[in-house]
């Protein structure tokens, strides 16, 4: 009589076992499903994710015309967001007006682009395109004649997130 309830016991402890193992099983599978499913998707988005719009690492050597005259220069300090050194320049060649970025040195960011701006806070700016390089000498091409005794301000500005990485107070040389 005892071994009977003994084995009964063991019956019932192996069958509850063993149902609650095939439970555990099931939900084991069901989230290797899911987890088998959201992995290529996870893998597609980390794999097509890449840096963009990050300004050349290879410095730039922007040459200028030996009659180009400096108008206006001012030295570079660091923003809130990066670090810039080197000078800004404002010189007339050929009649034109151009910017300079001489021995410049970024940090680099995404979206950055070289502005001439009434504040340090570009709200008044001319938009002189996406920065070159991090380093070297560049050239941009201003259009029109605009007064530079109110645009003093020469900015590197990230668009994309709004953030100033420097800028250079102009003065008249």
């Amino acid at each position: 009589m005892r071994r009977n309830i003994i084995s009964i016991y063991l019956f019932l402890i192996y069958n509850r076992g063993f149902g609650w193992v095939k439970q555990l099983s099931k939900i084991k599978m069901n989230i290797m499903r899911k987890y088998l499913f959201l992995l290529p998707v996870i893998l597609l988005l980390l794999l097509s994710c890449r840096k963009e719009n990050n300004a050349s690492t290879v410095p730039a050597n922007d040459m200028v015309d030996n009659a180009a005259v400096t108008k206006y220069l001012g030295s570079f300090s660091n923003g809130p967001y990066g670090a810039v050194a080197g000078m800004g320049k404002i010189i007339r060649q050929n009649g034109k007006f151009s910017l300079l970025l001489e021995n410049v040195v970024i940090s680099n960011g995404p979206d950055l682009h070289v502005y001439i701006s009434k504040e340090v806070q570009p709200v008044n700016f001319l938009d002189l395109g996406k920065l070159k390089s991090v380093s070297g000498n560049q050239l941009y091409a201003i259009t029109g004649t605009p007064d530079f005794k109110e645009y003093k301000f020469v900015l590197v500005h990230c668009q994309l997130f709004n953030h100033l990485f420097g800028s250079a107070t102009l003065v008249e040389f």
